[in-house]
């Protein structure tokens, strides 16, 4: 997925699909939400599982997310409600969790600073990426972003309501709904919004990995898709 991005020296990200865990069914196998209600012994395995598959530097900095657009400084100390997490200090390992939202990850070109983001389309309406953008010392056309999984502009149906604040802000962004036999439903693109909204911002370089949650049930968990269900993470850390 990630062979044709360009990842500057000393930046690490990865994200983790639904394979090679202990959880049972429906959070078969690997999840890594606590809060879904698995067994909370199979998560915490299967969290020690990724680190020590990545070789992650420490323990991630895991947030309590609540599709708000609030970022913190990661600490893997305690557990904070936020939905972005940044940091300077190496070996600390930012994460989000997602099941269909946006993972966004970004870094600075000098491998300074990084940042994860857990965008919903609620989150990237009310400006978690650019909230998250203005914790970076760098000029935001020195930064670099990176989409992972998420559900795609074939399967994201939203209501007129949603469609109308997006336009609200930007009136440009109706091209990311597209009409369904609904009047009141559209498609809309989670990964397009972000990439405009990213180089609106001023953040060129943005790299997607087109990879839909919703319809790779075989790799992916999908909220939209089976309601009860795991959760996939998405980890940028600096070496």
């Amino acid at each position: 997925m990630t062979t044709s991005w360009h990842i500057p020296e000393g930046v690490n990200i990865a994200f983790s699909t639904r394979h090679a865990g202990l959880s049972k069914a429906p959070y078969e196998s690997l999840n890594v939400g606590l809060h879904v209600g698995d067994a909370l012994e199979d998560v915490l395995a299967n969290r020690a599982l990724i680190s020590e598959r990545l070789l992650l530097p420490s323990r991630p900095a895991w947030l309590d997310q609540a599709h708000s657009t609030k970022v913190v400084e990661a600490d893997n100390q305690r557990l904070v409600c936020a939905d972005a997490s940044y940091t300077r200090q190496r070996q600390q390992v930012c994460v989000v969790m997602t099941a269909d939202c946006l993972p966004v990850l970004i870094c600075d070109r000098q491998g300074k600073q990084v940042a994860a983001i857990h965008a919903g389309w609620r989150g990237l309406c009310d400006g978690i990426i650019e909230t998250t953008l203005e914790t970076f010392a760098s000029q935001h056309a020195d930064l670099i972003a990176y989409l992972g999984p998420a559900i795609g502009p074939e399967a994201f149906e939203v209501g007129e309501e949603v469609r109308e604040m997006f336009m609200l802000l930007h009136p440009e962004t109706s091209t990311f709904f597209n009409s369904t036999e609904s009047d009141s439903k559209f498609l809309a693109d989670l990964q397009g919004l972000a990439k405009y909204r990213l180089q609106l911002a001023g953040v060129s370089e943005v790299y997607l990995s087109h990879a839909c949650t919703y319809k790779n049930e075989a790799d992916y968990f999908s909220y939209r898709r089976d309601g009860i269900t795991g959760r996939m993470a998405s980890f940028i850390w600096l070496t």
